[in-house]
Formats: C-alpha cells, structure tokens, sequence
C-alpha cells in the first residue's frame, strides 16, 4: 500500500489484509461517483451500502441505513472532507475502518472516541475519477504455482450516450425492442448502479433508487437465484430498519424479546405488514445485472416486486424473452443495455 503512517490518522488495532481490500474495493466504485459527494460501505470486499447525498453526512445516513446490519464493522470511504456532523454520525455506530480525503478540524477528535476505529486520510480521493479510465495488472495465484496475470476492467458508462437501447431477435428473425424509454431518474439510477455493480462479486444483481442502493445480490451461482437473494435481503433490511427507528432495536431482537415475553407479538406484526405493503421498497426501483439474462426468470421474479427499469449488458441469445418480459409488465418496464459484461471475482 503508498499508505505511509502519517495517513493513518489512528490506528486502532493493527490495519488487516481484509481493512486494506476493503478499502481499495470501495475506491474502485468511489472513481465513478466523483461528481457528488458519496459514501461506500463495504463489508469483505462488498459494497452493503453505497448513496449519493447533498452533503457527505447524508450521503454516509443514506449508505448506512441502506443495510445497518451488514454495515456492522464494515469500512466507510467518502469522497469528500468528513465533517464535524458526518463524524457525529458515524461515531454512533461500530466501523472498522473510515477512510476519505480529509477531515474538518475536529472530526477526528469525535471518530477517535471509538478506540478501534481505523482513521486513515487518503488525499487524493477526490481526485479519484482520473483514474476512471487506468487499468492496473491483477494477479491470481494457482494452486500449482502458476499465476494468471491480467488487466483490470474499465467502467465503459460514463453518462447516458452509453446506454443502448433494449433491442434482440427472435429466431425467426423478428425484432423485439423494449416499448418504454426509461425515465431521465432512471437513467440516473442506471449509470449509479453500474458503478456499484463493479465492485460486486459475481454473479450479481442490485436495486437501486434515488441513487441509493436499495439492496444488494453478491456471489451467486445463478441469476434467478441471486435476484432472489437480493429481493429477499431488501425485505430483511426494509423491516429491520423500520424496527429500528420505531423501537430502537434490531428486529431480531424485537423476535426475541417476543419470545420471551418482553413485547406484545403485535409490535413485530405490525412491522411485518408494512414491510409487505411497501415491498420492501422495491416499487420504483432498478434493477442492475452484472451479466446477460441467460432466461427471462430473474426478469420476472423483479418484475413482481414493482420494479421500473433494468439496466444489463445484454448479449443473450433470449434478449428477446427478456424484453417481452418487459412489454407485459403492468405498467411496462424500461430496460437498457450497457454492452458490456462486468464480472468480478
């Protein structure tokens, strides 16, 4: 690492391999939000919250109470000077890790009342998005000695000209195209997304709104599977949250201390029809894949949820189911492609 120890501002217990590539991770999305303030939690080496915010304190609000379970002990990066409110903020809860360009005169003093806390000063995060195009060498160790040596991917989708428009053949020949443009909000949405989907393991499928991640598939074998995990996180995290600000607690303590007498069953009840009828938070939201839709499936199971967009490469020979899927959606779904794959593993 170029980190020298005048940048690490505290050191808490000793900085690990996992605090330094999470770190990085988070820098790799970071590059492509410079243009706002941004925060991007990440939780070994996944992003569990990332958000854009009108001031660095809400951008760090939104990103947290994207997922506040996961983002227990994860690392924050921000891509602008912490103030004396975004410390305030982040001191409440338990991080491993802050990182981000500067801090205002005593922020550092409020971080520090957590012992542990890593503090480190990157300078120049926020020249960040120079590097948007730089690629560096990766290297991947094989159990027989070998290494695999290759170049890193590059974020091809730097604003809305790079987004094609949802369009396949059937076999026959026929052209299906996507029926609805989607909304300049949702383009928005669309280029975020695909800024987070890359620091994702794959194979990976997110939601995000209102440039805020929503909630977050990693790691899967399967597409379906993993829209399914991403969906049912989304209603763990939506009633999670809802407990929390209403009772001051996790809801699975709420479940606990149901069982053993301590609360009234309709406490959680409540919280459960809720999280139901506002699906989680899903209506509205978009959808982004790390890869093609090999079947229209996890389209669909999306679709259910109140969905209003899907940005993906594409590239399937079943585009077109996908994009029927769309068409019949009610109201239709919007969906673009990006052109290109960005698996991470």
């Amino acid at each position: 690492s170029s980190l020298s120890e005048e940048d690490m501002l505290q050191f808490g217990k000793h900085p690990s391999k996992t605090n330094l590539t999470d770190v990085d991770n988070s820098l790799n999305v970071l590059r492509y939000l410079a243009k706002r303030p941004a925060c991007v939690i990440v939780k070994h080496n996944n992003p569990c919250g990332v958000a854009h915010g009108e001031t660095i304190e809400e951008a760090f609000i939104r990103a947290f109470r994207a997922d506040r379970i996961a983002a227990f002990g994860g690392a924050i990066a921000l891509n602008r000077p912490v103030t004396k409110a975004c410390a305030e903020a982040i001191s409440k809860e338990y991080f491993e890790v802050v990182a981000a360009p500067e801090y205002e005169e005593g922020a550092v003093d409020i971080l520090k009342k957590r012992k542990n806390l890593r503090i480190i000063r990157i300078k120049r995060i926020d020249k960040l998005e120079e590097y948007w195009g730089k690629r560096v060498v990766e290297f991947k160790s094989l159990i027989d000695g070998g290494i695999i040596v290759q170049q890193s991917q590059v974020n091809k989708v730097r604003g809305p000209e790079d987004l094609k428009p949802a369009v396949a053949k059937k076999p026959d020949g026929t052209e299906v195209r996507c029926k609805r443009e989607p909304t300049p909000r949702e383009i928005e949405d669309m280029i975020f997304g695909w800024a987070v989907e890359i620091g994702v393991t794959s194979n990976s499928v997110l939601f995000v709104k209102d440039l805020c991640t929503v909630a977050i598939g990693t790691g899967e074998q399967d597409r379906v599977g993993v829209t399914e995990i991403a969906i049912f996180k989304a209603y763990v995290k939506y009633a999670d949250l809802l407990c929390y600000d209403r009772y001051g607690i996790p809801y699975k303590q709420l479940e606990l201390e149901i069982r053993k007498g301590q609360r009234p069953e309709s406490q959680k009840i409540e919280i459960d029809e809720e999280t139901k009828a506002a699906r989680a938070g899903l209506p509205g939201s978009v959808m982004v894949s790390d890869a093609f839709f090999p079947f229209r499936d996890a389209v669909d199971v999306a679709i259910k949820e109140g969905i209003s967009a899907i940005v993906q490469p594409g590239g399937s020979l079943r585009d077109w189911e996908s994009i029927e899927a769309c068409n019949e959606a009610d109201p239709p779904v919007a969906m673009m492609f990006t052109g290109q794959r960005v698996f991470k593993h």
